[in-house]
């Protein structure tokens, strides 16, 4: 039998091999993609209390998960850009048409950093819109990782259990 395969579940795309190499075995994507996101979406919540902080989130480009995997030090990344490669194409969509949202809303508040004054009430803007803004697509963005299409996305509650459950399995 062929071990090379493009379908995620079979040879070197088994539940097994993806499990180990921690991408949702069911899915073929990994959460590792998100920590692109998480550390902008961290700078921009600390800008307030840290507006030195402004440098970093200028300085964040964004990334498809093909080009972040291609620069990753994540062990996998072959495997994790293989796997990409087999996903279901209605889940791949969901996900790529979520990340071009959240990349639009860190240009925009990486457009009102350059382009204004930096006060302590444009940082307090900035903080609350990644808070009330791009977290929660991030989790959306979780979610597809494991499965759930925006239509079908539970609450972001138990959305972020779900993701907490998953680093322990």
């Amino acid at each position: 039998m062929d071990m090379y395969c493009d379908k995620i579940g079979i040879g070197d795309l088994s539940p097994e091999l993806l499990t180990h190499a921690n991408i949702n075995p069911s899915t073929g994507l990994a959460t590792d993609y998100l920590n692109h996101f998480n550390e902008v979406v961290m700078l921009l919540e600390m800008l307030p209390d840290i507006p030195d902080c402004a440098e970093d989130v200028l300085a964040w480009e964004p990334a498809d998960y093909i080009t972040h995997f291609s620069a990753s030090k994540f062990s996998a990344k072959e495997l994790a850009i293989r796997a990409y490669g087999a996903v279901e194409e209605r889940l791949r969509n969901a996900l790529e048409k979520c990340i071009a949202e959240i990349d639009q809303e860190v240009i925009s508040l990486q457009k009102m950093l350059g382009s204004a004054e930096v006060t302590g009430e444009l940082l307090q803007i900035v903080q609350d819109k990644a808070v009330t803004v791009i977290r929660p697509l991030l989790s959306q963005a979780g979610s597809i990782i494991h499965g759930h299409l925006p239509d079908e996305t539970i609450s972001t509650e138990e959305s972020t259990q779900a993701d907490v459950d998953a680093l322990f399995s």
